[in-house]
């Protein structure tokens, strides 16, 4: 066993003999942080369900693929590999879902392919906009978002573009 495995036990350590000396009740301080959380979580519930909702009545009306069939016209013309386009419908409202389509691509494609590459920059450099939104924005108890869903959308484009632009000028 590696000296790394006790690492963690040794910090948590650390820190329950700091706040014995310092005279903190450790047990009553993790309830209490435990209560926070708990109730915390119960609160945004309601917003993961209908974020969950909306992907699963995305995936399952064939809204994807219907959007998919509408924009490759246009993305292809621009470069973009068609077998990337489910993958970045679906980037920014699901990370389960996106990550299914990117094995797909990988399982059909390889992972050294153009399809390949761009989905590889595209899961690991997109984020799940939608999700992210909905939960910080719900536990800070934000309403009003102003520009963030335009700006986080305009980031994935952004991605979305660069990624085929970058894999076409490195040659991979």
């Amino acid at each position: 066993m590696s000296w790394v495995n006790y690492i963690l036990p040794l910090l948590v350590g650390v820190l329950i003999l700091y706040a014995a000396l310092k005279k903190v009740p450790v047990f009553d301080c993790f309830l209490e942080g435990a209560r926070e959380n708990l109730s915390l979580s119960i609160s945004l519930l309601p917003t993961l369900f209908a974020l969950l909702l909306m992907i699963g009545l995305l995936r399952e009306s064939g809204a994807i693929t219907l959007l998919t069939e509408w924009i490759s016209p246009s993305l292809t013309r621009l470069g973009f590999p068609s077998e990337c386009i489910p993958l970045a419908l679906l980037r920014p409202v699901s990370g389960s879902g996106s990550l299914a389509v990117y094995s797909s691509v990988l399982e059909e494609y390889g992972a050294d392919s153009f399809a390949g590459t761009v989905a590889s920059i595209l899961q690991g450099a997109s984020e799940t906009t939608f999700y992210t939104i909905a939960l910080y924005y719900g536990a800070a108890q934000i309403r009003n978002g102003r520009c963030t869903l335009f700006c986080a959308l305009s980031g994935d484009c952004t991605v979305f573009l660069l990624s085929t632009l970058l894999v076409r000028l490195t040659g991979a």
